[in-house]
């Protein structure tokens, strides 16, 4: 029986901040307390001084795509491991079938893939096209597989965009079953024709990327598939939120009642469009995601509406291509496959600046890094709690301890890191996936292979779970 006593920290979770040690054994959270006796055969962490957080969940990753002709540099042990160095125990990573291609069949290539990753996971499942068979198949996923969610790309026009008649299926058959929809919300036909226009232009570099994607095109797709969500009276998660325009679309919704969820990437918040004027074409191409980084002023529209509670969760999307592997669009940005890194900073660089510029709690950071999405995704408080009988996910939090992000002290196998020089106050010193200690200090433990696939059952009738859950994600606001 292994067992793990952290002594002497202080316990943050989503709705409240306290002194307590904590006792985990087989894997799981079994005491939560002041002053307990530590077990004579415990493995002891001192977390005085220090704060002990639930693990943080990224609820959107993409381990060993293939994308664009290439695949991503981090597999699922690779990309995992480098999420547990940074605090990150689980993640959802997405299943994407081909066009036409049977949904079971791509769900079990990728799980196949995933029984390599060091931490535990779960799937969203990608609907890039409809038929009676995806229908049925929807059913068996969400009841035999434990995938409560089916994303939809409103982008990729000639590739895994779905057009409004595949959105009103797929929602209305997620509705019938209990499931979430989520969506890339950009408008792909619009994007399609602005970079004809950008590339007619004799904009051929990295600057034609933002170009040919502008927030407006982003805000339309997002008002459409909220639009199609209140129809059909479907809750709906907005994935990689980007710009103020589709925070307002959501803030619009939610103050109208309905049940709208959007999600920010961390790179998002602290890096902007300038990236991609940059003379080196390795650095800018580096930078090339979708939706992309915008001005500066949408920035502040993001933490805002992570502050007010419009704005639920913060992911990365991470997704590494390599230099020579962005070097495919040299002559064409349109062709740089889409992607950046994170998965290892994404605490660090939120912490340092949202709660370090008092923008954030503590307790709303572990919200929007932890629990809401656990919340969100129905495997609270199994996930995303310090609390008895949750999995032993957890790190324990220096809020004084400084770190400078570089590709050269990175565990992604990615060669470019879009944090690059940034020194963040407030780091992980203990990461703890199943009970065990996994990163220790800057020594990862990483284990090729132990992460669980964490099924996530479906939401009751008429999604009142997603309801009543919605009612707590706003955390408590007083608690520094």
């Amino acid at each position: 029986m292994s067992k793990l006593f952290i002594r002497g920290g202080k316990v943050v979770n989503a709705d409240r901040a306290f002194r307590a040690d904590v006792l985990c054994e087989d894997g799981k959270i079994v005491v939560v307390g002041e002053n307990l006796s530590v077990p004579a055969d415990a493995t002891v962490v001192d977390a005085g001084g220090q704060y002990v957080m639930p693990g943080g969940i990224d609820p959107h990753t993409h381990m060993q795509l293939p994308f664009m002709g290439t695949t991503t540099m981090d597999d699922f042990f690779t990309g995992t491991a480098a999420g547990l160095a940074g605090g990150t125990t689980t993640i959802i990573d997405f299943v994407i079938p081909s066009p036409r291609q049977s949904l079971m069949e791509a769900y079990q290539t990728w799980r196949g893939w995933a029984e390599k990753s060091a931490s535990d996971y779960s799937f969203h499942m990608a609907i890039t096209w409809w038929d009676e068979s995806v229908k049925h198949d929807m059913g068996t996923l969400v009841h035999d597989e434990g995938i409560n969610s089916f994303k939809h790309f409103m982008a990729y026009k000639n590739a895994i965009m779905c057009d409004d008649e595949t959105l009103v299926n797929s929602f209305k058959r997620s509705l019938e079953l209990g499931a979430m929809p989520t969506v890339h919300a950009e408008n792909g036909e619009l994007v399609f024709l602005l970079q004809q226009e950008v590339r007619g232009m004799g904009i051929m570099g990295p600057e034609g990327h933002p170009l040919s994607r502008p927030p407006t095109v982003e805000a339309e797709a997002a008002n459409r598939a909220i639009a199609i969500a209140e129809v059909l009276n479907v809750p709906i998660y907005v994935v990689h939120v980007s710009c103020q325009e589709s925070a307002d679309a959501i803030a619009r919704a939610r103050a109208r009642g309905q049940r709208v969820y959007g999600e920010v990437l961390a790179g998002h918040l602290v890096v902007d469009d300038s990236v991609y004027r940059h003379p080196d074409f390795a650095t800018a191409a580096a930078h090339v995601m979708s939706p992309p980084f915008r001005p500066k002023t949408h920035q502040e529209a993001l933490w805002r509406g992570l502050q007010s509670g419009n704005l639920h969760t913060t992911a990365t999307d991470h997704c590494t291509f390599c230099v020579a592997q962005k070097a495919a669009g040299k002559d064409d940005f349109s062709k740089i496959p889409n992607g950046c890194g994170g998965i290892e900073e994404r605490l660090a660089v939120i912490w340092d600046a949202g709660v370090n510029t008092g923008r954030l709690t503590p307790s709303e950071f572990v919200a929007i890094t932890s629990a809401n999405t656990a919340k969100l995704f129905n495997i609270y408080p199994q996930k995303g709690s310090v609390s008895a009988g949750a999995d032993a996910d957890l790190v324990v939090w220096d809020p004084a301890g400084t770190k400078t992000l570089s590709v050269k002290t990175q565990h992604s196998k990615g060669d470019f890191n879009i944090f690059e020089g940034r020194t963040v106050r407030g780091i992980p010193t203990h990461t703890v996936s199943q009970g065990k200690l996994v990163f220790v200090q800057g020594d990862l433990r990483a284990e090729r292979g132990v992460g669980r696939y964490i099924k996530r059952p479906a939401f009751g009738a008429n999604f009142s779970a997603v309801q009543l859950r919605a009612e707590t994600l706003k955390p408590s606001a007083v608690v520094r």
